[in-house]
């Protein structure tokens, strides 16, 4: 005769059903998400002040809350705020037109599509705009975005960089990436390497290949030209022009052709390398 153990059955009951309703824990399934630049919902920046306010748009996060946001914002041609500071550091970078934006007492220096600038929190700015189209993408890491008036200016220990398209640094590869396709060149803009940072690549016209992630997060905007975009989620090609936004999570090829005969831009921000093949 065998003998089980001595187990009271009401606690070996309710340990038993415990047991076989925890959740297995599986790995994050691959995800992604496309927005087309046709597609985008149109808001403004400051509300309260209507059509006076440059125009703008989420493309991921909320930029009203204390969360990490990517955004579209754009200018009307004479565009000059007052001068004013910041809650919070963000990054821009100029899609369309040109931009200007450092001490209220520096004199215009115009940043054409390509550009990228930081602005610290706290540094007393004005931005301006002067072409009849201007359009750029603007990234924070915390938020909300806050405009503020500059008797409010402190100093967070940042310091701001205006890097104009001309002077930046094109590399055919790097500690960001591996690029395996010829004529393909990227450069670095902030970040870690190890970590969360943010790049620009550049493809050759007539470029047809994948770019490959396997991160956490991986977020990229058409900053100049045009590409056809299509993925193991998204088997129909889809255009995206400037200002359209991919983003993904996992293991995850992004198919991507450019048929245009000048060269595509294209702005990610990753916490893991990626290959271009």
């Amino acid at each position: 005769m065998i003998k089980l153990p001595n187990v009271a059955p009401i606690a070996f009951t309710t340990a038993l059903i415990a047991a076989l309703l925890t959740p297995v824990a599986f790995a994050d399934e691959p995800a992604s998400k496309v927005v087309a630049a046709s597609d985008i919902k149109w808001g403004y920046l400051n509300p309260l002040r209507g059509d006076k306010s440059p125009g703008a748009a989420d493309l991921w996060g909320n930029r009203t809350t204390d969360t990490a946001t990517g955004m579209l914002v754009r200018f009307n041609k004479g565009f000059e705020s007052p001068p004013h500071i910041h809650n919070i550091t963000y990054r821009g970078i100029v899609i369309e037109g040109q931009m200007h934006n450092d001490d209220p007492s520096a004199e215009k220096m115009w940043m054409s599509a390509g550009s990228f600038w930081t602005q610290p929190a706290g540094e007393n700015h004005t931005t301006a705009a002067n072409a009849d189209t201007n359009l750029i993408y603007l990234e924070i890491d915390s938020g909300p975005y806050l405009v503020k008036p500059s008797n409010e200016k402190f100093d967070n220990g940042e310091r701001p960089l205006n890097l104009h398209k001309d002077n930046m640094v094109w590399l055919a590869d790097s500690d960001l990436n591996q690029i395996n396709v010829d004529g393909v060149q990227s450069t670095y803009l902030w970040g870690n390497t190890a970590d969360m940072n943010g790049s620009m690549i550049k493809l050759p016209a007539g470029f047809n290949g994948d770019i490959t992630t396997n991160a956490n997060e991986f977020r990229a905007v058409v900053i100049a030209g045009a590409v056809e975009y299509s993925s193991n989620e998204h088997s129909e090609a889809q255009a995206l022009s400037a200002g359209s936004y991919v983003e993904s999570k996992g293991n995850f090829t992004h198919s991507i052709a450019n048929k245009a005969d000048t060269p595509a831009v294209i702005y990610i921000r990753t916490n893991s390398k990626y290959q271009v093949n």
